[in-house]
């Protein structure tokens, strides 16, 4: 009988030892299948990651070579500009010309002590070879007019009755030069200008905007119990690897702030050269330039804003004004003047 009550004293701490075991072991396949799972998360992540490092080399690939062509449309423009300055230093140099050659007259007409109305009369005739340069160079109708009327005005201050035919010369030529519909450069010059200040608060078609107002914010976490800030943290995670938009335009113009500083630049050069253009009375870059203002506009901003359906507006009133006008000859006046002389 002890012996029997020994057997059962030993037998029942193996009994209690079991359940020990199994226990342990299930710990142990749950820290491994623990592992598992967290190499796996942590091999699909860094995949998205590597995913995510090649698309960003990728576009920056693509910045640097739109900024070299950014580079070259920028060489581009100052080669005009510098055409254009070329241009200014020609008419520059003419109408230098004309007035040395206006004070060689005036010293030639004093030396030989002409009488006042031959001086007068060669005098009208330089008024008029000028405003005729300033009408065929530059298309300066304005100038050649108030020339006109200088020289209608000192014919006037004389009271002769020979210089009858070329008053009347004169005022026919007046006349025309007053028919004449001369767009308002300056006015038009001031809207370039403004259009080129607005560049920059002009919003662009992808541009990130703040959440509604109404959106509710996530429940805090200590209300959440552990498994759900678990899935919420995770989520969370998946969410900031891949996000989504919505946009409603077949060619979604997505731009990294780099890449639109050069937009916003290419379209504020666009404009400065339509300027130069308006000062040159060039019709076909004026309007090849506002003409690729506005696709621009169109196509990388966002055209249901106000800024931007002004913008649109005032270039279309831009591009609808005709700067090609056909300017009148003032040759009947000179041919009064040599007439007379002879």
């Amino acid at each position: 009988m002890e012996e029997s009550g020994d057997k059962q004293g030993v037998s029942a701490p193996a009994d209690k030892r079991t359940p020990r075991s199994a226990l342990s072991w299930l710990v142990l396949l749950a820290l491994l299948l623990a592992v598992v799972l967290s190499a796996l998360v942590w091999y699909d992540a860094r995949q998205r990651i590597a995913a995510t490092q090649e698309e960003f080399a990728r576009r920056l690939r693509d910045m640097e070579r739109d900024s070299g062509a950014a580079s070259a449309l920028a060489r581009q423009s100052q080669d005009a500009v510098r055409d254009l300055q070329a241009s200014v230093a020609q008419l520059d140099a003419r109408l230098s010309d004309a007035r040395e050659k206006q004070r060689a007259l005036d010293a030639m007409y004093q030396d030989l002590a002409r009488n006042r109305d031959e001086w007068q009369l060669a005098e009208i005739e330089q008024i008029l070879d000028i405003a005729s340069q300033q009408l065929r160079l530059a298309g300066n109708v304005r100038g050649a007019l108030l020339a006109l009327q200088l020289a209608d005005a000192r014919l006037a201050r004389a009271d002769r009755p020979q210089f009858a035919p070329i008053r009347r010369a004169l005022a026919s030529d007046i006349e025309r030069l007053k028919s004449v519909q001369t767009p308002d450069i300056p006015g038009l010059s001031a809207k370039l200008d403004a259009l080129v200040g607005a560049v920059d608060g002009l919003p662009l078609a992808a541009e990130e905007r703040a959440p509604p107002a109404g959106a509710r914010p996530p429940p805090p976490a200590a209300e959440q119990g552990a498994l759900a800030r678990l899935g919420a943290d995770l989520w969370s995670e998946l969410r900031s690897l891949v996000v989504l938009r919505r946009v409603d335009t077949p060619e979604p113009p997505l731009l990294p702030p780099t890449q639109a500083y050069f937009l916003r630049e290419n379209l504020r050069l666009r404009l400065l050269d339509a300027r130069i253009s308006l000062l040159a009375h060039d019709t076909a870059g004026y309007q090849s330039d506002l003409r690729a203002a506005q696709v621009w506009l169109k196509r990388y901003f966002d055209p249901g804003t106000k800024r931007v359906t002004e913008a649109l507006a005032q270039i279309e009133q831009l591009r609808a004004v005709p700067l090609a006008t056909q300017v009148p000859s003032i040759s009947q006046s000179l041919d009064a003047v040599h007439a007379f002389r002879k």
